[in-house]
């Protein structure tokens, strides 16, 4: 998706409680830094390596960033599955069974969101027709928290989705 037409997207706008209380533009939101809904896809090899992927550099948040799940904003109306596996389609080219691993919030001073997280396995291969992902590797999750050490990522994808992997 190009970064003009997903600025235009409309998203829901959320109250403290996660109740939807509204609709916006993704711009807006990003602009006025609103609460909105998010989903994460950690993909897993049968090796348990994580698949890891570098951000274009014309990403509205944390360009030219890794990160260590698949994923993006909710769409307006959106159920969660279909957001993870539209996610999962637009970026990395695949269709596969999602496994729900929790919810959580994420708030700093570029973005306020409530997120889904889940799990999908697939060896790929991958294609990255929408241009959002530039560069992606395979990362031993046992190795993933030294692999990020020093390099620009995510923080959401990191807060979210990193103690999940790490839980038995």
């Amino acid at each position: 998706m190009s970064g003009d037409r997903e600025q235009s997207e409309s998203v829901d706008l959320l109250d403290e409680h996660g109740i939807v209380v509204g609709v916006t533009t993704r711009a807006e939101m990003r602009d006025s830094n609103l609460l909105h809904r998010s989903v994460f896809i950690a993909v897993v090899n049968d090796a348990d390596e994580l698949l890891v992927h570098l951000r274009a550099d014309w990403k509205d948040l944390w360009p030219s960033s890794w990160d260590i799940a698949v994923g993006g904003v909710v769409g307006a109306g959106e159920a969660w599955e279909t957001a993870a596996a539209r996610e999962l389609a637009e970026e990395i080219g695949i269709t596969t069974e999602l496994s729900y691993l929790g919810e959580g919030s994420y708030e700093d001073e570029h973005v306020r969101e409530i997120s889904r997280i889940y799990h999908a396995r697939s060896e790929g291969p991958f294609t990255y027709n929408d241009g959002e992902v530039v560069e992606a590797a395979w990362v031993p999750i046992a190795s993933l928290r030294s692999w990020l050490e020093g390099r620009p990522v995510c923080p959401d994808s990191v807060a979210l989705v990193l103690p999940r992997l790490d839980a038995p």
